[in-house]
């Protein structure tokens, strides 16, 4: 932290590089005199020199500034950077001596997460387990009472309440996997992980479900530079939940005896794009807007047949976000389906 000769504060500047919150000394001008290494992480680099207006994106900081800075009294708001995936402030601003302003960025997205993952998970599953529950319940019950005697109809009793318990397992797996990346959805992860062997290593994993549909996945580089490394940062396990998700539904969706196809290009330096393209029945147009919001399903009935939980692709959305990524989807009924992701390389 560089403070100016004329702040005589050595005490400020080594107790604002304990703080694990971002603090930014300015004149009463609103130039940036110092920040610590916190404020750095969270809004920049560079910030020395510049303007809070140029940093700051909150609709009034001009006025709640100089409101402070001529008052000499203390501000607090909370501040949504507009520039930021999901990140929520609360914005302290006080005066200091020698014509000099503070602003503690106090960070609660982490808190805001949870509170909304808390109340969501709680809404959510009650109304996913109501039906399997119900099922379970009723199958039980006619057990207990000694209603069923025939044997072969006991298996069948059995194994649909099987299922019902593996749907809620599944359910409630992936619900914890969404809760879990929504809620450090603001973090970006800090490894490096290579997404040409991450796919090769999702194919690995499901050629055998493809090779039951008769289908093939082909994993196609076509870099310009094939011999760079196409590494971003990230977290593997959560990449690898992302392409699972997208193979395994292309595979789920695609004709049988179809091939599936999976495409790298650079369209531009310092992006990587990976195509995921089935042949299949495709997503008609209403829905392409809609499919990554949680448990929203185009086909129920056929979605709960082969094992879906409508919450694969928020995962996937929430993961993209977390990685500073994004999704498109393209899609032509009854012939192409083209899930499009793009990642920043470093």
């Amino acid at each position: 932290m560089n403070l100016p000769d004329y702040a005589s504060a050595p005490m400020i500047s080594q107790i604002a590089e304990m703080l694990d919150d971002g603090l930014i000394i300015a004149d009463n001008n609103g130039m940036i005199l110092s920040v610590n290494d916190a404020a750095v992480r969270l809004l920049g680099q560079n910030l020395v020199g510049k303007y809070i207006v140029d940093v700051v994106t909150h609709d009034d900081i001009t006025r709640i500034f100089a409101h402070v800075a001529e008052g000499r009294i203390v501000q607090e708001v909370v501040y949504q950077p507009t520039d930021m995936v999901s990140t929520e402030f609360a914005l302290r601003i006080k005066p200091l001596d020698d014509n000099m302003v503070a602003l503690l960025f106090l960070d609660m997205t982490l808190q805001r997460n949870l509170e909304n993952v808390r109340r969501d998970f709680v809404a959510n599953v009650s109304h996913e387990l109501r039906s399997p529950l119900t099922s379970l319940s009723g199958f039980i019950e006619t057990m207990i009472n000694g209603d069923v005697t025939d044997d072969a109809m006991k298996l069948r009793f059995l194994k649909i309440m099987d299922e019902e318990s593996k749907r809620m397992t599944r359910l409630i797996d992936d619900l914890l996997s969404l809760s879990r990346v929504e809620v450090y959805e603001h973090i970006i992860p800090e490894n490096e992980v290579s997404l040409l062997a991450t796919i090769n290593a999702v194919r690995d994993t499901l050629v055998g479900k493809a090779e039951a549909r008769n289908m093939q996945i082909i994993v196609r580089d076509n870099r310009l530079d094939k011999a760079k490394p196409a590494r971003i940062l990230g977290s593997y396990d959560e990449l690898t939940e992302v392409f699972v998700n997208l193979v395994e539904n292309a595979v789920k969706y695609g004709f049988e005896g179809s091939h599936i196809v999976i495409e790298l290009t650079e369209p531009m330096p310092g992006q990587l794009q990976i195509d995921v393209i089935n042949q299949g029945e495709g997503i008609a147009k209403q829905h392409l807007s809609r499919i990554t919001e949680r448990f929203y399903r185009v086909d129920k009935a056929r979605s709960r047949q082969i094992g879906g939980t409508g919450l694969g692709l928020a995962i996937v959305k929430h993961i993209l976000n977390r990685h500073r990524g994004s999704m498109d989807v393209a899609s032509v009924p009854g012939e192409s389906t083209i899930f499009t992701v793009t990642l920043p390389l470093i």
